[in-house]
């Protein structure tokens, strides 16, 4: 009875273990997915993982056919989704920098736990994924002045390709003129695309106001008496009044391409339309060549801006990418034309 009941249970011992290897191999038999692994020498492979017994993987790829794979020789390995991150068969990774493209932003969000820093020829940055759809950032010089606070919202819709969003950048002068600079830029965007391929319509509307100095109040200001020096006049002291911001709406257009597996071409355009007032104080004087009255007038002047960014990202690995723009200003004030040269460079890196 002994031996029977020893024979029973090695049977169904031996049962067991045959059924959870037959489950094993049907949960492998039935896994489409589609993964990317990348090896250690930077190589990616895109396929199907066919087995992983825990010191190599066997991908079925595409254009290799089977290979396996030592476990030490592996990265990451990352399921993907065929239909929006392989193009021409190659592989394009849709990493947080895939959410701007020199200087403004579009409306894809930066995925939460993905956030990214940026090292830019005149200073760094870094934004921070709130929730998968607020971004929270800081700009700032390499002197850290002045520093700007950087927020983003984005907005899906059912249609994958069409997305919205609003945009806020808010500075300080900092240390630089004691902290009384300050300005802003707020705007709103549409995206079409994905975010491989994408093209964002931005509207927004700037201002700023360099140092806290005030204007003087617009009239004619009539001489006064001079209590130091009976019978003379001496012009009068003006009244302060809050000097206007600077300010311009913007017109924005953004683009980026894919023209191979890790260069992208993108084009960052925006057109600004300034106003800022200037002051014609003028003392005059009677026909004995004394003080009369000061006049103070205020005049508006108008500007416009055409600032293009165009230029190449390189994305090597899904965690850092360096992108180069030949960046440029036409612009014009009263009439009077300008145009300069500002050259960009950045380092991104997902952290």
């Amino acid at each position: 009875m002994k031996n029977i009941t020893l024979l029973l249970l090695i049977f169904l011992g031996i049962q067991s273990f045959q059924n959870s290897n037959a489950q094993i191999v049907q949960t492998n038999e039935i896994d489409t997915n589609t993964y990317v692994i990348t090896r250690s020498n930077g190589n990616e492979l895109i396929g199907k993982i066919i087995s992983d017994d825990g010191r190599e993987v066997l991908i079925q790829t595409n254009t290799l056919g089977k290979i396996y794979v030592p476990k030490a020789n592996i990265i990451s390995i990352k399921k993907i989704n065929v239909s929006k991150e392989i193009v021409n068969g190659e592989y394009r990774s849709n990493s947080p920098f895939t959410t701007r493209y020199q200087f403004s932003t579009n409306a894809f969000p930066i995925k939460k736990g993905e956030n990214y820093a940026a090292i830019n020829l005149y200073g760094p940055e870094v934004h921070f994924a709130v929730s998968n759809r607020l971004s929270i950032g800081i700009m700032a010089t390499w002197i850290a002045s002045p520093l700007v606070l950087a927020l983003k919202y984005t907005i899906p819709t059912k249609n994958e390709k069409v997305n919205f969003g609003f945009g806020t950048l808010l500075g300080s002068t900092g240390y630089l003129n004691q902290g009384r600079g300050f300005g802003g830029l707020h705007w709103g965007m549409m995206t079409y695309g994905n975010r491989m391929n994408n093209i964002t319509l931005s509207l927004g509307y700037s201002y700023i106001k360099v140092n806290n100095t005030n204007a003087y109040k617009e009239g004619n200001y009539p001489a006064v008496a001079d209590p130091f020096n009976p019978g003379s006049m001496k012009f009068q002291s003006l009244t302060l009044s809050k000097k206007p911001l600077t300010n311009a709406p913007i017109i924005g257009v953004g683009g980026i391409t894919s023209i191979g597996k890790k260069v992208s071409l993108f084009v960052d355009a925006m057109l600004l339309f300034g106003s800022s007032t200037t002051q014609d104080v003028n003392q005059y004087y009677n026909n004995q060549g004394k003080p009369s009255y000061t006049s103070v007038v205020n005049r508006k002047l108008k500007s416009t801006n055409f600032i293009l960014m165009p230029g190449l990202r390189f994305q090597k690995t899904e965690n850092t990418a360096f992108q180069v723009s030949l960046a440029g200003i036409v612009g014009s004030i009263e009439g009077d034309r300008y145009s300069f040269p500002i050259p960009m460079c950045t380092w991104f890196f997902k952290f």
